[in-house]
This record gives C-alpha cells, structure tokens and sequence, in this order.
C-alpha cells in the first residue's frame, strides 16, 4: 500500500477502492468532528493531527483496514470493541464489519478532549 506516498490522497490512490471509500469515510467524518485537524502523513500512515498531536491515523492493509484513535480511547470503549479484532493502538474492522459512526465518532471526541487537557 503506497509506502512511499507523501500526502493523505497520494496514499489513498493506492488503496482498493473499495477499502478507499471506507477511509474516505472516516477521514470526511473526523473532518468534521474536529475542523481543524491537519493532515500528513506518519509512520507511512495517513494522520490527521489536532494542535500538532495525532488525533487519529488510517491504514488498509490487504484484508482488513485499521483506525488508530489512540490506547486510551480504547481502554475508554473496550466494552464497544469486543467484536474487533485491537491491539494497545489500533482496532481492526473489514468492509463486512465496519466501525460505526456513532463509535469512531466517540472515540475520536475523547481522544480530542485528552488532547485539550495535555494527557501524555
């Protein structure tokens, strides 16, 4: 997957498309929840930052697609991720099972408020 991409769209031009539409999706919604988000890219991974800090990164890889919103958003809504595949940092989701809305919109409300208290 675009290794050597420098933007957000240059990595997702090399993306399936039907795993792009689903990072679209996500990336249009954390846009939205959070305006001011910037994006770069980190780790080869697409990043949206808020007050130069990572609120969330995106991958596909070639059979599932992770979000990583950060380790204590997860701890924060473990109970929501049961049917995930996660690790400390990210949570797997596929096409057939896809993070909801209403989810990523959570964890991504957190992440920004631990953001604007300075958790480190």
């Amino acid at each position: 997957m675009s290794e050597k991409a420098m933007t957000v769209d240059e990595y997702l031009d090399g993306v399936d498309p039907a795993f792009r539409a689903e990072l679209e999706r996500i990336r249009a919604l954390v846009t939205e929840l959070v305006p001011s988000v910037e994006e770069s890219m980190s780790y080869r991974m697409p990043t949206l930052k808020y007050k130069d800090r990572a609120l969330v990164y995106f991958t596909a890889s070639k059979k599932h697609m992770s979000l990583f919103p950060s380790s204590w958003a997860i701890e924060e809504f473990k109970d929501r991720l049961e049917d995930y595949k996660t690790t400390v940092h990210a949570i797997q989701f596929t096409l057939t099972k896809p993070l909801p809305t209403d989810l990523i919109e959570d964890l991504v409300i957190f992440h920004k408020r631990q953001i604007d208290e300075d958790r480190r």
